[in-house]
């Protein structure tokens, strides 16, 4: 168990963090007195404490005094003055791992200005349910054992993979932003149902289902997903004459369109860092 008896601290308790304690505590990966996160905000500090039972700071350097594994969960924007801020209690004893969008581990090293064990992740929204796909790259100075634990603490939010860091702005554009593509194929299923003459709630009830029905059915058979719609795709019916129209206003290239765009943007934003 890479995780028994690890103490790990997380810097900010906003979205993503919260969902990360909260998927640790309640999958037994860890235990509460293991824990400890940090924030500028005392209420939202009051109400991680009251629902999971960690401990809670205004101070980051308490965080990583107290842990062997810090997570630092905090927006891009301000990643660098955190990184700042918090170096000269970090060492080689220490693993950090930043989730923050688009910023590259060699940015990361070289905020810190001295050899710090940097582990690189891209997490999704759906950590916050624990179905979370992650991407996990590792640092110069990283040691194997850092990538199971980078897993360890990840799988409790959903499932991870482990990339090179040179792939992570392709991860964003996938994983990253799939969800809000996914949502949106989702919402036009749900307009689809009403315009045939569904009421809303049934539109949207069948439309949810569909689509957790169809990821499921993926991720249990392993089947390749072409081999998968072929049984949905009776010749002459109407599954054929549905994905016809799709393949008509270029569905799958407006897909693969939008994750390239999304990668794209992620190394754009990366090298305003």
């Amino acid at each position: 168990m890479p995780l028994k008896d690890k103490k790990i601290g997380v810097i900010g308790s906003g979205n993503m963090g919260e969902a990360l304690i909260g998927g640790l505590v309640n999958s037994k990966s860890s235990v509460p007195d293991d824990i400890i996160c940090s924030d500028v905000r005392k209420n939202k500090l009051k109400k991680i404490r009251e629902t999971y039972g960690i401990r809670t700071t205004t101070s980051n350097a308490d965080v990583i005094k107290r842990s062997e594994v810090i997570v630092y969960a905090v927006k891009p924007q301000i990643i660098k003055s955190i990184f700042e801020e918090t170096a000269p209690y970090l060492d080689m004893s220490k693993l950090v791992i930043s989730i923050a969008a688009g910023v590259s581990i060699p940015f990361i090293e070289e905020a810190f200005k001295k050899e710090v064990r940097v582990i690189r992740v891209m997490p999704n929204i759906a950590a916050f349910v624990r179905e979370a796909a992650t991407a996990i790259a590792s640092g110069t100075h990283a040691e194997k054992n850092d990538i199971r634990i980078a897993q360890s603490i990840f799988n409790s939010v959903g499932k991870t993979v482990v990339v090179e860091e040179d792939l992570m702005d392709a991860v964003t554009g996938l994983s990253g932003s799939g969800p809000a593509f996914v949502f949106s194929f989702i919402e036009a299923l749900v307009e689809g149902g009403v315009y045939m003459g569904l009421s809303h709630d049934t539109a949207i009830s069948l439309a949810i289902q569909t689509v957790y029905g169809a990821a499921k059915m993926a991720l249990t058979t392993q089947q390749h997903p072409a081999v998968l719609r072929d049984k949905v795709t009776s010749p002459g019916g109407t599954s054929s004459h549905g994905l016809a129209e799709l393949e008509k206003h270029g569905f799958k290239f407006t897909v693969i369109r939008a994750v390239e765009q999304a990668t794209m943007r992620s190394k754009e934003l990366g090298k305003r860092k």
